[in-house]
């Protein structure tokens, strides 16, 4: 195929060896070739003098140009001079910088850094020798089995013809653009390997894009953000384990939605900043945790179907307003968490599924690469460009974004190539077995780097299974995670709760089976969003009873959480006695807090968070058997625990006594170690939290009367399904 209709066909798979300038240093002749579908005329122009060269001749009627000039020596860089119909215009010859675009994969496999520090499109200054340096974009993308990649955008009428890019050996596609900004959209056009051109592919390595329908990548400039908190920075603590975490989980799209005299249908990063921020503060969280944030196209994934991993959703603002989001985050103390999802990813056309017309991105056979449960493709975990790309995407969001902490989705759905199918859909390991290897190194990589390159951040993982060591180091053999969902204890633990209270005797044993494998991992006690939907009610309606009893069931069942060992997660909703399940298309119930019973609910909350984190016994051993000793697991027949939670050394003491019945008790016998006073610091019947202000007593003395195997004992007046947390003043 002649050269012409190569490149009228965008199928052009080395243009560096066909466009651009060649000087031949024997007889000084400088040849230039250049493709301009839009030119009439083309004058080559030196850009270090501002002279001439000369001009460029058509190449049979086509819109080819090429011209030959005698010349002393090569130009330091040259453009041209377009003209047209419309006027002229002067263009930059990006054929001229084959080395600079080479830059994008030098080394590129040698850290998982390179994935977001040179592919996608990188702002770049070409320093050749001007007055000023040549301000671009290189552009580079992963297409090893595409005939031909074209850029295509704003910048050349989305014309596949215009700007061919160059295949290297190792199956990137690179070229450097003179002209092209920050805010200029973008896409690839790829041809796979037999010459049938794809759906326009947006950018893996994106870091902007636009919403539906276009769902054009943009560039973005990531050193335009000046940010504030270096404060934050410098003071995070490594040790997260002996530190209070009660974490805020939150959709951001449905926590509070503007008026319906703006407009808008949702709030933006910077809204959010000026509302959420003074909110999380008020209510005691320490940490806020969102639901994903990388682009994703259809709303009602609530972004776990994500497409573009780089590039923070366009839905609420731009990159720089979510990374001032986090600024305002850390400048008010309050860390951020993301969920992120390396598990799988939609098939939609402008995204990763078969990215170049053959599985770039997920494994090949369905049986491994397709998700029955959620229609999605799963990505190759053994495939060493895959692994790069999703380790390199972890490090970008702590890197670029500063984020605290990513929290791991559908972990066990990567680590059992079994998992969600019957007999003969899935292929076993080399060994036979069920676990998927390529997936575990991964994870095992993921967590390494991110510890070893930002030691303050922490990643944890939802992991539903039994599956050992998921938050253990991996020189011992662990996954690396720094945390781990406890769902077993989510699952039993609201099992329980939704029991008639007459009935909990016969299930006792499902409120306490949490504590024998309580500190096997560095447990996250969750009531996340997967609780609140599809039909399961919210937290409040899972409570059994009338109306003030459901409220008192979700008080006393708060009370259990705080006390027991495990960092908190709540999802947004759960602080207030959301009535109504979650739905992503509306708003928290905000008009609920408008009666008492939903008041008391937040107030019960605010004082919870307040307490966990003014006291050390509370959270200082989170993940030792030494923080926490049962005082009476056995009451069944009263469905009443007793526990008690202890600082480092034991310098601090708290003791929590858990009501789970509607009958209260006067002059209630607890056994306790130490003679000496105690005091109540929170009751979860309190009248302030809607309670029914059952009389009990604020302070206690403790007599030489042994009781539950301790030497002591004191007598509360116990309320009707409550939480008592009495404080030992010595």
């Amino acid at each position: 195929m002649q050269l012409e209709q190569t490149l009228k066909q965008a199928k052009c798979t080395f243009p560096f060896a066909h466009l651009g300038a060649q000087f031949q240093l024997s007889n000084s002749i400088l040849t230039v070739t250049t493709w301009l579908p839009n030119a009439d005329k083309v004058k080559v122009i030196d850009l270090a003098s501002g002279k001439p060269i000369g001009s460029l001749k058509k190449v049979a009627d086509s819109h080819l140009f090429r011209g030959e000039f005698k010349v002393k020596q090569a130009p330091l860089v040259y453009a041209f001079e377009v003209g047209n119909k419309q006027g002229q215009y002067q263009v930059i010859d990006p054929y001229q910088f084959q080395d600079q675009a080479y830059h994008a994969v030098h080394f590129i496999d040698h850290s998982a850094q390179n994935v977001y520090q040179q592919l996608g499109a990188q702002l770049v200054d070409l320093d050749l020798g001007l007055d000023a340096p040549i301000q671009a974009t290189r552009f580079a993308v992963f297409a090893p089995n595409a005939s031909a990649v074209s850029l295509i955008g704003e910048f050349n009428y989305w014309d596949g013809s215009c700007l061919p890019m160059q295949k290297t050996d190792i199956g990137y596609w690179v070229l450097v653009v003179p002209g092209i900004e920050a805010g200029a959209k973008y896409k690839y056009q790829i041809k796979d390997a037999a010459g049938n051109e794809l759906p326009h592919k947006a950018d893996p390595v994106g870091f902007y894009a636009e919403q539906y329908p276009s769902h054009t990548s943009v560039v973005y400039d990531h050193e335009q953000y000046q940010w504030q908190d270096k404060t934050w920075l410098k003071k995070a603590n490594k040790d997260k384990y002996h530190q209070p975490m009660s974490i805020y989980e939150l959709h951001l799209g449905s926590w509070k939605r503007p008026s319906h005299e703006s407009g808008d249908r949702y709030l933006s990063y910077r809204e959010l900043a000026e509302s959420l921020i003074p909110y999380i503060k008020d209510m005691g969280y320490t940490h806020i945790e969102l639901l994903p944030v990388s682009e994703f196209p259809f709303d009602g994934s609530w972004g776990y179907q994500p497409v573009g991993l780089f590039a923070p959703t366009s839905r609420f603002g731009s990159p720089d307003d979510f990374k001032f989001f986090v600024d305002q985050c850390h400048q008010n103390d309050i860390a951020v968490i993301i969920d992120w999802v390396p598990a799988h990813f939609p098939e939609d056309g402008h995204g990763l599924a078969r990215f170049d017309g053959t599985h770039v991105y997920e494994y090949e056979d369905p049986r491994k690469g397709w998700h029955p449960d959620w229609n999605s493709c799963i990505y190759d975990f053994g495939k060493d460009t895959v692994r790069q790309f999703l380790v390199a995407n972890a490090l970008f969001w702590v890197d670029k974004y500063h984020i605290d902490g990513l929290r791991v989705d559908a972990v066990a759905s990567m680590l059992y190539l079994d998992y969600s199918r019957e007999e003969g859909e899935w292929i076993p390991n080399v060994d036979g077995g069920n676990h998927n290897y390529e997936a575990i190194s991964l994870l095992q990589w993921m967590n390494t780097e991110v510890y070893q390159k930002f030691p303050y951040a922490m990643t944890i993982a939802e992991e539903s299974t039994s599956f050992p060591k998921v938050s253990r180091p991996v020189s011992e053999g662990g996954l690396g995670f720094g945390f781990k969902w406890n769902m077993g204890w989510m699952h039993d633990s609201l099992h329980y709760i939704a029991k008639d209270p007459s009935y909990r005797r016969y299930h006792h044993n499902e409120i306490t089976f949490s504590m024998v494998y309580a500190f096997d991992e560095n447990f996250v006690l969750p009531i996340s969003h997967d609780e609140v939907v599809h039909g399961k009610g919210s937290l409040l309606r899972k409570m059994p009873g009338d109306e003030w009893q459901q409220a008192a069931n979700l008080r006393a069942y708060a009370g259990f959480m705080y006390a027991h060992p495990g960092k908190k997660l709540n999802f947004m909703g759960n602080e207030i006695g959301q009535a109504a399940e979650w739905n992503h298309d509306s708003s928290i119930n905000w008009h609920l807090l408008e009666y008492p019973k939903h008041q008391g609910i937040q107030n019960l909350f605010r004082d919870l968070n307040k307490a966990y984190s003014k006291y050390p016994a509370l959270y200082e051993l989170d993940h030792s058997h030494e923080g926490f000793e049962w005082i009476d697991h056995g009451n069944a027949e009263q469905s009443i625990l007793s526990v008690l939670r202890k600082s480092s050394g034991a310098k601090q003491k708290i003791y929590v006594l858990i009501n789970f019945t509607p009958v209260p008790y006067e002059n209630f016998k607890l056994g306790v170690q130490d003679e000496g006073a105690y005091q109540l610091i929170l009751n979860s019947d309190d009248k302030k939290y809607w309670g029914s202000g059952y009389k009990t007593n604020k302070k206690m003395l403790a007599v030489s009367e042994p009781w539950n195997e301790q030497p002591y004992s004191v007598t509360v007046n116990l309320p009707p399904l409550a939480s008592l947390f009495i404080l030992f003043k010595g």
